[in-house]
């Protein structure tokens, strides 16, 4: 990554926005641009710029920072959260997975799930809580990851803020390129706040899924896969 820039852009956000551009690399909200922000002090000094943003929204909501003793550190701990934990995904590397050969050539069908998964839309910031359900068919020349490692993807995948159809979208690429599998099923049920809490304020939730290679192809396998997910 090229070196920190100089002192004529005063604010962090404008450094890292630049990098993004120069490389000709687009910055979404469900994209990761964790390689352009340039170590922990800068980190820290995007936070420092978030907080003092989120205290002028609170300032403009006419909440009283000062003397409620409850959002006196509402703004830093917004900033916090945004940057390392709900929004994780788009300021933090992906965590290291450890794949091994498949030695035992595995060719039978895999499901891991459900796993809880946790993001926001990108309309409304709101959140977006569902279940998970990943379908693998191994090939001889698949990449193989421990159970956990499915979980710790899908986390750094959804930790931004996302439309539902995309999500499961860039988790099946991801997944895709680095076991090499023969097929790849992936179902996602989630219940999405911007309409439980606002708008319409209905109950009703979204499933959606993708198919890759032979859960395209086989329609007994895709049935399988879908069967079990039910339940």
């Amino acid at each position: 990554m090229a070196p920190a820039d100089s002192a004529s852009s005063p604010k962090v956000s404008e450094r890292v926005r630049r990098r993004i551009e120069a490389a000709g690399r687009r910055f979404h909200a469900n994209d990761n641009i964790a390689e352009f922000v340039d170590g922990e002090a800068e980190m820290k000094a995007l936070e420092d710029e978030l907080t003092a943003k989120m205290h002028d929204v609170l300032e403009t909501l006419v909440i009283d920072t000062k003397s409620d003793h409850n959002t006196r550190g509402t703004a830093r701990r917004v900033a916090r959260m945004f940057l390392h934990e709900v929004f994780k995904g788009r300021y933090h590397r992906m965590p290291a997975v450890t794949e091994f050969p498949n030695a035992s050539h595995l060719n039978e069908l895999m499901i891991i799930g459900p796993i809880t998964v946790r993001s926001a839309c990108s309309h409304h910031l709101a959140p977006i809580l569902g279940k998970l359900w990943i379908g693998v068919l191994p090939s001889e020349k698949s990449n193989l990851i421990g159970l956990s490692k499915f979980s710790r993807i899908a986390d750094w995948i959804m930790s931004r803020p996302q439309i539902q159809e995309e999500a499961v979208m860039q988790l099946a690429d991801l997944l895709e390129s680095r076991l090499k599998p023969d097929g790849l099923g992936i179902v996602l049920e989630a219940d999405h706040f911007c309409t439980h809490w606002r708008g319409v304020k209905d109950e009703s939730h979204m499933t959606n899924s993708i198919m890759r290679g032979a859960f395209l192809t086989n329609p007994e396998l895709r049935k399988e896969f879908l069967q079990l997910v039910r339940g």
